[in-house]
């Protein structure tokens, strides 16, 4: 079967009911028919459930489809993106180890790799999103993983994962790829050559702002590793989460096929905008990256940004005179979000380091959301009229 008839059709194992859609095993922990069985599961013989910090039906059917949409061999949910990228990192490097990062990524896994990693004595480095050439000359003889993201947040670089998995590979390192703005169903960063995948699921996977959830997807060995961590540590996905979530990739492909066509329009219909000085959505022939993300992606995503001419106060201003747009700390919703990166997501960076990743002081975030086009539009150019 085709990936996405896969994601919808995978199924825990049913009960004597017989439902047609999967239950909630919503259980803090599970029983054994006798002592022997209780002795094996703990002994890590068997596959039974134990304890839903360490594994849950409901989670695991999430899991599961995920796996299959990315094409992946193994997979693991957490409690939130953030849990997911912290333990991709946590559970496979070591003190001495480098860490090669792409240089625009989300403000809290900057806060992770400049603020946290250096307390486990973990190294890293930032390279140009959009120059994979340079990223060979900063691998150094402790360097262990490559980390990107793309498309970046807030930004919308694209890296091209074929030239990072090349390098990844000639130096036997992981590659590790946050795919949360193109989502499984719009690029397949294994099918490039990924090691790892990670995603909040938070975003465009729940699609309508209700739950938190993270997951890891890649090789068995790794996953494996990062499984043993997380069932120590603790950030495990509820099954009341899981299940939400698992409901949502159902509906993944035609919603993300509906979010970039509408970002797409909208984006056709703002660029050369006179109030804005420059805008970015992969597929637009403007965009620098614009082959790399034709090679990569099926659309564009749902994310749209752009530069307000008049800086900081205009984009205040914007915000505050949209009417149907929503200013929320999230994306990937069916109703549409509009924030400013340099005062939210990414305000504990420094305005140096901000600039670095081109999140200037007028940059517009735009989550394109499942509304009529045309309403987005209007709300979007009445609110840019007052700037």
């Amino acid at each position: 079967m085709h990936p996405i008839s896969k994601a919808i059709r995978i199924h825990t194992d049913r009960t004597n009911e017989m439902e047609h859609s999967s239950p909630m095993f919503l259980t803090s922990s599970f029983c054994f028919d006798n002592s022997e069985d209780m002795r094996a599961a703990f002994a890590d013989e068997t596959d039974d459930n134990i304890y839903s910090r360490f594994s849950n039906p409901s989670v695991q059917e999430f899991v599961d489809r995920m796996v299959a949409l990315e094409g992946a061999e193994a997979g693991y949910a957490t409690s939130s993106g953030m849990s997911a990228i912290f333990a991709s990192f946590m559970a496979l490097l070591k003190k001495g180890d480098h860490l090669l990062s792409c240089n625009a990524i989300f403000g809290s896994t900057h806060t992770v790799i400049t603020k946290y990693l250096p307390k486990f004595g973990i190294e890293y480095t930032y390279v140009p999103a959009d120059k994979p050439e340079e990223w060979e000359k900063a691998i150094k003889p402790n360097t262990k993983m490559i980390y990107v993201e793309t498309p970046t947040n807030p930004g919308l670089e694209i890296v091209d994962l074929e030239a990072v998995s090349t390098i990844a590979k000639k130096h036997n390192l992981i590659l590790n790829v946050d795919n949360c703005f193109a989502t499984p169903v719009n690029q397949r960063p294994i099918d490039f050559g990924a090691d790892l995948v990670v995603h909040s699921a938070t975003k465009w996977i729940d699609g309508q702002g209700r739950v938190l959830g993270g997951v890891i997807v890649g090789k068995k060995a790794l996953i494996q590793d990062i499984y043993l961590f997380c069932r120590s540590t603790g950030p495990a996905l509820s099954a009341f989460n899981a299940w939400v979530l698992s409901k949502s990739l159902e509906t993944l492909d035609v919603r993300m096929e509906r979010h970039g066509n509408n970002a797409l329009q909208l984006a056709k219909a703002l660029e050369g905008h006179p109030k804005i000085k420059w805008l970015k959505y992969p597929f637009l022939v403007s965009h620098p990256q614009h082959r790399i993300a034709l090679k990569q992606m099926r659309n564009g995503g749902g994310i749209v940004c752009f530069e307000l001419a008049g800086g900081l106060q205009s984009g205040r201003k914007f915000l505050d005179n949209l009417k149907m747009l929503s200013l929320t700390a999230n994306l990937g919703d069916t109703k549409s979000i509009a924030s400013h990166p340099a005062s939210t997501t990414h305000a504990k960076l420094t305005d140096q380091e901000r600039l670095a990743v081109n999140i200037t002081p007028g940059l517009i975030r735009i989550s394109v959301g499942l509304e009529h086009v045309d309403d987005i539009i209007s709300d979007i150019r009445q609110a840019l009229e007052t700037c």
